[in-house]
């Protein structure tokens, strides 16, 4: 059964039973600070799970993109090395919002598994939860009996809580699960032993494909549990494993999801997959490795240092070391497997064509990057290397493995790998030690201590009111304390608000709340699984009271002023670069906009300014704000509206219209365009392959910024006694040109002078025409200096110092009696540099090498001599 195939059996098997299909969620998490990815089927809903948001329907059905490469499902190094583990994978589920419970649960599963996939009974089996003391839990007595009218006791497995109790996090909804596992084994193996010995063993065979989670319970922050208003079913069936045992295999590598993608992988190397077992794992590896990065990109994540994007960054980096160590690929490969895989899974995920041509540029320019970082890595760990042998040990300190991690990005394994060859070991212990420090120090940084909610009033979720109005009359329905680096805050959720919360680029508002007897400014307002959540230094003495809230209104109109010219901005780029020009990202402050959009060059000062023109045009128009609250998906496409790929948008949209710009927004916006005053633009850079950035401001901070250009050529025009300033300032270049020139020819004659000066008195010590001194000249003259000397003297050793502004610099010249002796210049001035703190090198003959500390070059000089003496016969 082809994998397309397997996957819409699955949706149209709970389409029959009354389930809505709904899309996959983006992989990347938004509005969830305790999640970057989609890591289960589940994450889409939370909110209904959580009680933050009234259900649309009572049960749905989907395939889910999700990403498992941090936090407690971190299989990152497993994965091409097992039969199926892997970084994104899709997640197959069905789910009821207080609809149907374990009885529906289990008999559609085994009727999608046994009547539709038809899948052997003697090889499922079935686990149940065994019940916990500890948490007040009895056995899951009705899934049992449900199962038991299905499969006989011997293949129904009392599970304990790791196995069988599915929590959401440390805290939040929870409940028993009954995990369905299938027995891949050959007969014989078999006979010898029953697969319910082997179900939960770690067993590649014996592996669970379906978990049917019951949430019953809510784990408090206490760790208590308290039963849920609403029992809710959550399922998950990994589809990869699926095609797996539907299609024969062994391997969910072997099967259709993969294969194409390895076969092209296997193509391009010029190997066969299935020969030999370490490329056969750098084949699994890019080929799993690719769906996450092609489709985090398409979502919106792009390789970065931080969060998220370094994870992706991470993923990519790890394909490209097996490409590069195991199957040669020392050029950009993966970027051309793109095409291939947007053939296979476009179809159900449009995202991917649609963001193919950017999805290959970022992935061909990671790829060279980190080539490069590789090839600068293995020069690093080859000094290493040079200077463990020569101290007498055959071991590389744990502390250099991880300086050349942690700083350079090189993979310790690649690490192990080179030392090995050269007869060298890693101190692997340590290097995990300096790991595990630095890992430790980063929870603390990051460590938040969360209570548990106070309730106040129950609320289905929380009314924003701000479109309309910048006060409100409120009552706190829940609050809680929050501990972090030692400083408290509490958050407040409200039955309404006119507080916009942090979301879709723009920073919450400001403002306070206040009541008879107090007024507490509310210092941030963040948007969390549904809720709006406002930010306070203290707590009020009587949160039961009435309160007025109040948004600052001067940031609120600022704010709206930015996000309404981002609109016209998106608008002016797509019209002046093209209608490739899509949304990557955007911040919203109340003192300025920057926008991340895709575009593969430089925009040019002349588009810039036309950019500027179109959005000051339509900012003149004052064209009204016309919104659609709750318009449809097609009444948007209808009205070409913008939709951003990467954004996960309900089943009703707000529209926002200024003159010809139609955008989905649910951000503040001013009334109208003209209240924006003026837009100009600061900057315009590039931040990854295909993608640029515009940073602008508008209104009074735009004024600010013409008055201080203005302020500038004032005083340039002083400074320079003359009104023409563009006229004097060229006039001042051009003669300050010819005076660089007069003063660079007599540098050259002063080092000319120098040069026959030491060749005529260059003393003779130990085979060596020996030079070496201290000089404040700049070392580009100190090298014109050695280049001249080494072609009238053989035997030079020429070691100089030079101290300009501070910074040190060491040069080293030999030659060629002396290089014809074994002397190396870039490995002296390597070893050298040391003791000023620096490094460097280059040619056998000619190195430099500069440093950090001043005091230590004189130190450095007298080392690099003792080491070429030590050399020379």
């Amino acid at each position: 059964m082809e994998s397309n195939k397997i996957r819409q059996a699955f949706l149209d098997f709970f389409a029959s039973k009354g389930h809505v299909i709904v899309p996959s969620a983006p992989m990347v998490v938004k509005g969830d600070p305790t999640l970057m990815f989609t890591n289960a089927g589940m994450n889409q809903f939370k909110d209904i799970f959580l009680g933050n948001a009234p259900r649309k329907y009572p049960r749905a059905a989907d395939t889910q993109k999700c990403l498992r490469v941090s936090g407690k499902h971190n299989d990152l190094e497993e994965v091409g090395h097992d039969t199926y583990h892997h970084t994104m994978f899709e997640m197959l589920g069905n789910w009821s919002y207080g609809d149907y419970f374990k009885k529906e649960a289990i008999e559609w599963a085994w009727e999608l598994l046994h009547d539709v996939y038809k899948l052997p009974a003697e090889r499922l089996y079935a686990t149940v939860f065994e019940g916990s003391e500890e948490d007040g839990v009895p056995f899951d007595q009705e899934a049992y009996d449900y199962w038991r009218r299905f499969l006989p006791e011997d293949h129904i497995i009392r599970g304990n809580k790791h196995d069988n109790f599915w929590e959401m996090g440390d805290t939040g909804p929870c409940g028993p699960c009954s995990e369905i596992h299938y027995d891949l084994r050959d007969e014989a193996e078999i006979a010898a032993k029953p697969g319910r010995e082997m179900v939960n063993a770690g067993h590649p065979q014996v592996i669970e494909i379906w978990n049917l989670v019951f949430m019953q319970f809510n784990r408090k922050a206490n760790g208590s549990l308290e039963e849920l208003p609403a029992r809710n079913v959550d399922t998950g069936m990994g589809f990869e494993r699926l095609c797996m045992i539907l299609q024969g295999k062994k391997s969910n590598y072997d099967t259709d999801v993969f294969q194409p993608t390895i076969a092209r992988i296997a193509a391009m190397a010029g190997k066969r997959y299935g020969e030999d077992e370490k490329s056969d794992v750098a084949m699994r590896v890019i080929a799993d490795h690719l769906r996450a990065i092609a489709f985090s990109i398409a979502d919106g994540q792009l390789p970065s240092n931080v969060k998220a994007g370094y994870v992706i960054r991470r993923i990519l980096r790890r394909a490209v070391r097996y490409g590069y160590t195991y199957l040669g690929f020392t050029e950009p490969t993966i970027c051309r497997l793109v095409p291939g895989l947007v053939e296979q899974m476009g179809g159900q995920f449009p995202e991917l064509k649609a963001q193919q041509t950017l999805i290959m540029k970022v992935i061909e320019e990671e790829e060279a990057a980190f080539l490069r970082t590789l090839a600068t890595g293995i020069n690093l760990l080859d000094g290493v290397i040079a200077r463990t042998k020569k101290e007498g040990a055959n071991r590389i300190s744990g502390k250099d493995a991880f300086v050349l991690y942690d700083t350079f990005g090189f993979p310790i394994d690649l690490t192990e790998l080179i030392a090995r060859e050269q007869g060298v070991e890693v101190d692997l212990d340590a290097f995990e030690q300096e790991l595990q420090a630095q890992k430790e120090r980063s929870r603390n940084a990051a460590a938040v201590d969360t209570d548990d909610w106070v309730e106040l009033i129950p609320i289905k979720e929380s009314i924003f009111t701000g479109y309309d109005t910048l006060t409100e009359q409120i009552h706190i329905a829940r609050y809680r304390r929050v501990t972090s680096k030692g400083k408290t805050s509490y958050q407040l959720v409200f039955d309404r608000t006119p507080f916009y919360g942090n979301s879709g680029g723009q920073i919450g508002d400001i403002g306070f709340i206040e009541s008879i007897n107090e007024r507490i400014p509310v210092v941030a307002t963040e948007k969390e699984n549904g809720l709006i959540i406002h930010i306070v230094n203290q707590l009020p003495e009587n949160p039961s009271a009435e309160f007025t809230a109040k948004v600052d209104p001067g940031k609120r109109q600022s704010a709206a002023n930015n996000h309404t010219a981002t609109h016209l901005l998106h608008e002016a780029l797509r019209k002046v670069l093209g209608p490739h020009v899509e949304q990557k990202g955007s911040l919203v402050t109340p003192e300025m906009l920057r926008f991340d959009f895709s575009h593969f060059q430089k925009v040019t000062p002349g588009q810039l300014r036309e950019v500027e023109h179109l959005v000051n045009r339509a900012v003149r128009a004052d064209y009204p704000l016309i919104e659609n609250r709750s318009a449809t998906k097609e009444e948007a496409e209808a009205a070409g509206a913008m939709m951003l790929f990467g954004e996960k948008y309900g089943d009703r949209v707000r529209m926002v219209r200024f003159g010809t710009s139609v955008e989905l927004c649910g951000g503040t916006h001013t009334r109208s365009t003209g209240t924006i005053g003026f837009f100009k633009i600061l900057s315009e850079s590039a931040i990854s392959a295909g993608v640029r950035r515009i940073e602008a401001v508008t209104g009074e901070q735009a004024e600010k910024m013409i008055y201080a250009a203005e302020d500038t050529m004032r005083s340039l025009a002083e400074s320079l006694n003359n009104p023409q300033v563009v006229q004097a300032v060229k006039k001042m270049l051009e003669s300050n040109e010819a005076l660089s020139k007069e003063v660079e020819a007599m540098h050259r004659e002063q080092v000319a002078q120098w040069a026959d000066k030491i060749a005529a008195s260059v003393p003779e010590r130990e085979g060596m025409q020996l030079f070496a001194q201290q000089t404040d000249r700049r070392p580009d003259l100190v090298k014109d200096l050695a280049y001249n000397l080494r072609q009238r003297l053989p035997r030079l050793v020429l070691v100089v110092g030079s101290l300009c502004d501070g910074k040190p610099t060491l040069t080293v010249m030999l030659g060629d009696e002396i290089t014809a002796q074994g002397v190396n210049a870039g490995a002296v001035v390597r070893e050298a540099a040391k003791l000023m703190q620096g490094g460097g090198g280059g040619q056998a003959f000619f190195a430099t090498a500069g440093g950090k500390k001043a005091d230590g070059l004189q130190a450095a000089i007298d080392k690099a001599v003792e080491l070429i003496s030590a050399q020379v016969k």
